[in-house]
């Protein structure tokens, strides 16, 4: 199965909202015009939402055919989806075979039960892993709830290199802030750089990419509730949702729980619209901690919602197969899924 030379592989984690799939877009634009590429985006709830961002990518038309996206929905890969991803990276190598492999896990994801994957005797002939990047979102640092998050923590410590993202939204203080926990960081990382609006130049994939296990990086064990999460075998809820396609009038939802956070994904016909005012402000009004990916058919057309940690954004979209809306919260916020999809559902064109 190995090609003659090993397949540079760069994985790009980071927390929830921290702007993964925003710079693997803005690295997409800029890829060298002829290499073939592989994109492998896990997302950790019910529908895939950032596959339909793939298809609004700077660029895209002109390396058609050179870019390969495929999206792994439902659970997190270092654990539950586990099996799942060992096949879909024989499949990426056998079928594609990408000259470049760049795999964004979930925002939950531990990248220790990754990099295993990527380590073994199966995989370390035919990829070769590169620096790991890890994203932050400055504010982050201010969020308890996110600092003293384990998952949160081990992604910066097993990372090789550190990508600060959002620093269009933060404050002066919050940027000498950052600057001020990096040089404290032991060890510290190979590089750093700030990622304004989401760019990163692409040499620092291209030149100078070090290899992950150059003796840098910790060892970090997979946390208690990765391993229990891999014990149970489960298929992805993103299976049934996709086999089913939403009648018109109807939409399809699947909601789910692990690693102490609730997911809830919707699905409507394409023909559904919503009002995007009105769907935008229901939507401003759940707990700021949730997390919220959406690409909608709306009164103005179709249109790309996101809301991390911090204000939403929205944003014209080609995505023509549904509509599809991802929230994500904590087992501690006391939301009620079935409450909240009544909410959305009422924001349908002709409900009242």
């Amino acid at each position: 199965m190995a090609p003659h030379a090993r397949i540079p592989t760069h994985v790009i984690t980071g927390f929830l909202g921290s702007g993964k799939s925003s710079l693997i877009r803005e690295l997409v634009a800029q890829k060298p015009e002829g290499e073939r590429w592989a994109i492998l985006v896990n997302e950790f709830g019910q529908v895939g939402i950032d596959q339909a961002m793939f298809e609004d990518t700077p660029g895209q038309g002109r390396y058609e055919g050179e870019v390969h996206v495929e999206a792994m929905a439902g659970g997190c890969l270092c654990c539950q989806l586990s099996i799942v991803l060992r096949a879909t990276l024989i499949r990426l190598v056998t079928r594609y075979r990408p000259d470049r492999l760049i795999i964004e896990p979930s925002g939950l994801g531990h990248p220790s039960g990754l990099v295993e994957v990527l380590q073994d005797e199966h995989f370390s002939e035919v990829l070769e892993l590169n620096d790991i990047l890890a994203l932050l979102d400055p504010r982050r640092l201010d969020d308890p709830r996110s600092r003293d998050h384990e998952t949160f923590r081990d992604q910066l410590a097993l990372a090789d290199a550190l990508v600060i993202t959002m620093g269009d939204l933060v404050t002066e203080e919050q940027r000498q802030d950052v600057d001020e926990w990096v040089a404290r960081r032991w060890p510290a990382p190979r590089w750093v750089a700030w990622a304004e609006h989401g760019r990163l130049p692409i040499s620092r994939l291209l030149e100078g990419a070090r290899r992950h296990d150059e003796g840098h990086s910790q060892a970090l064990p997979q946390p208690t509730s990765h391993r229990m999460a891999a014990a149970v075998e489960t298929v992805p809820p993103m299976v049934f949702m996709e086999e089913a396609a939403p009648a018109p009038g109807k939409g399809i939802s699947s909601h789910g729980s692990a690693l102490g956070y609730i997911t809830l994904g919707l699905r409507w016909h394409p023909s559904e619209r919503f009002d995007l005012d009105r769907l935008s402000f229901y939507l401003s009004t759940l707990p700021g901690e949730c997390r919220i990916k959406a690409v909608m058919h709306t009164d103005i057309g179709w249109r790309l919602y996101n809301r991390g940690a911090g204000p939403s954004t929205l944003a014209a979209s080609s995505w023509r197969r549904d509509s599809r809306l991802e929230i994500i919260w904590p087992q501690e916020t006391h939301l009620d899924p079935e409450g909240v999809i009544a909410g959305i559902e009422a924001q349908r064109l002709g409900n009242a």
